[in-house]
């Protein structure tokens, strides 16, 4: 498999396999930030931030025409200590870590009735995950959720979609002071489901923020993880595991904003992709603004293309604006499943299924550890040989 580092502007490979990389960070948005829907057209495509989302698919999410019904369930199983509650749009906390980015993130800001605010207290350690079960059942919605820690709490939250919706969603993550929180954000839709998330991360001073994001199911699920820091000394690590089928479209778009000294992040994400018209787009980008000094970064994107039909698009960029920093760096490989690791395990005896589920189990392997959930790892790897079966039936 072959790897890209630092890969210039717009080189690509041919066939089912894009590669590049762009000029700036900024040129990622066609309109600042906003709260206002109505300070962001509507796409049409073309501009940078939605040239490969295929929009007559977003079900109205991306032009205003969708509009909220009943079916989509939120249940939080939460232990003893921490705070669940339903909020009102006039609460502080709401847009605290961040602001849309574009048009659906603004849509379902305006949009949203309640929001949800769980909150662990300062100093609290939690034994047990904070689950959310977010379950869809054919309706429309637009969501809000703010997940919040206080000075040296440390927690793991597991957010679990399930069943069929269009959801358009804004998702909060506010560390204080020396917190530590783990998310688990798991995608495992129906076939039909519709997506669109913005995800934000404020992390305070000597903080921890580690996010693992898993996208199986849906017909398009578009996320958008942010991160910017509050003090000095934080650190985030930024994972991902995604399988992409016939047919459906997975996109991961990632920023990372070093707006403060001595910070650090680690992202990786892997995908793998089957079938006809299977694509899946990953954008990373990583900006160490000019204070930025001591800045320690590292982003890096790894797929395999399991057979014929499938399409990547894989987009890192790293903007530096001081060169006063510890490290920085990215990363971009893609590549078809292996046939001579595959004709190592047959040439010992090995069937050629088992052989092909023995290869991808140990590609996914290092970010399914990442969990640390008992139950969640032995689902998704579960998922992954489901996916694979699938693929020799």
């Amino acid at each position: 498999m072959a790897e890209a580092q630092n890969i210039p502007v717009g080189s690509t490979t041919a066939g089912s396999i894009a590669v590049a990389a762009e000029s700036t960070v900024v040129s990622r948005m066609s309109a600042p930030p906003s709260f206002d829907v109505a300070d962001f057209p509507v796409p049409h495509g073309r501009e940078e931030e939605w040239r490969f989302t295929p929009l007559e698919r977003l079900r109205g999410l991306h032009d205003g025409t969708a509009v909220a019904t009943e079916g989509l369930k939120v249940d939080v199983q939460a232990p003893e200590g921490v705070t669940v509650a339903t909020v009102g749009r006039d609460d502080v906390r709401l847009g605290k870590a961040g602001t849309p980015v574009d048009r659906v993130a603004a849509q379902a800001y305006s949009a949203f009735e309640k929001a949800g605010v769980i909150t662990v207290p300062k100093e609290t350690v939690l034994t047990e995950p904070i689950r959310v079960a977010v379950h869809g059942e054919g309706g429309t919605a637009f969501a809000h959720q703010v997940i919040e820690l206080g000075a040296f709490a440390e927690a793991v939250v597991v957010i679990d979609h399930t069943g069929d919706a269009v959801l358009a969603a804004n998702v909060d993550y506010i560390l204080g002071d020396g917190a530590k929180l783990t998310v688990v954000s798991v995608q495992d839709w129906d076939d039909k489901a519709v997506h669109v998330a913005q995800h934000n991360a404020l992390i305070g001073r000597d903080a921890s923020f580690k996010s693992v994001v898993v996208t199986f199911g849906g017909d398009v699920v578009r996320l958008h993880p942010r991160v910017t820091y509050a003090g000095t000394g934080g650190e985030a690590e930024l994972f991902g595991l995604y399988f992409t089928d016939a047919g459906q479209h997975q996109e991961h778009r990632l920023l990372v904003t070093h707006n403060t000294p001595h910070c650090k992040s680690n992202v990786v994400y892997k995908g793998a992709l089957q079938g006809d018209d299977a694509h899946a787009v990953w954008i990373g980008d990583v900006l160490i603004e000019a204070k930025a000094e001591g800045t320690d970064t590292y982003e890096m994107n790894r797929n395999l293309v399991l057979t014929d039909g499938a399409r990547v698009d894989s987009v890192p960029n790293l903007e530096i604006e001081t060169g006063e920093i510890v490290g920085a760096g990215h990363a971009s490989a893609t590549g078809r499943f292996d046939d001579e690791q595959l004709f190592y395990l047959m040439a010992r005896g090995i069937p050629e299924h088992e052989a092909r589920r023995l290869v991808v189990r140990g590609f996914f392997a290092e970010l399914v550890q990442q969990i640390g959930i008992e139950d969640i790892e032995e689902r998704l790897i579960a998922r992954i040989e489901e996916e694979l079966e699938a693929s020799v039936a």
